[in-house]
């Protein structure tokens, strides 16, 4: 997979939604009916961050609803890689973005979302085909005024900002021209997880899908 081809199909991930859910795991037993709850929302582009022993099996699971698109967030290794898309990742998040990341992604055809959060760091993924990014830390790098700031310098560039954002400032972010999408962890509390309040979470996540862009 060339870069140019992993940022478009990032893109068409981007777009199905305003909102991609930012998920963290614990048991197995709760990612199908968490996936249905979303997609029935209407988010149907999922990250399950690679954060908990069962992030792997959760994947694999959710991968079996009608209508989602699940991806692997927080993938650091060329290792992660490749046992995400094993496990049926369409797609990947990354906090950042190395050499050895990229060429990883490329090689397994699992199309990458890097993460950057300065202007220089941008550029070196555009330069390398990645036109779509993850702006992360959205909040602590400066938030939605500073990724206002990029669009005028930048704005062959398109984000999903992550980290921080939630319910309350993600209209600040959905307004922008550069901004696909925001991903975020308030439509699946781990309290509704936990108590198994798929109704409350199919809420949420409606909730979510509705907002403007």
């Amino acid at each position: 997979m060339i870069p140019r081809d992993a940022a478009n199909a990032a893109e068409e991930i981007c777009r199905l939604a305003p909102v991609i859910p930012v998920l963290v795991v614990h048991d197995v037993a709760h990612a199908i009916p968490l996936a249905e709850a979303l997609i029935k929302g209407g988010l149907p582009a999922l990250e399950v961050t690679l954060r908990t022993p069962a992030a792997l099996e959760v994947i694999a699971e959710m991968s079996k609803v009608e209508g989602g698109a699940v991806g692997a967030g927080t993938v650091l290794t060329p290792e992660d890689a490749a046992d995400a898309k094993t496990a049926g990742a369409v797609f990947a998040v990354a906090p950042g973005a190395t050499d050895l990341l990229l060429d990883s992604c490329e090689a397994v055809e699992l199309p990458l979302l890097p993460g950057a959060s300065s202007a220089t760091e941008a550029m070196r993924l555009l330069e390398r085909g990645y036109r779509v990014q993850k702006f992360f830390p959205a909040e602590a790098a400066g938030g939605a005024k500073f990724l206002k700031a990029l669009s005028s310098p930048l704005p062959q560039i398109s984000f999903c900002p992550t980290g921080g954002v939630s319910r309350l400032n993600a209209p600040d972010y959905l307004t922008l021209p550069n901004t696909l999408c925001v991903g975020g962890s308030w439509v699946a509390p781990n309290a509704l997880v936990e108590a198994g309040d798929w109704a409350a979470i199919t809420e949420l996540a409606a909730e979510a899908a509705a907002l403007s862009r």
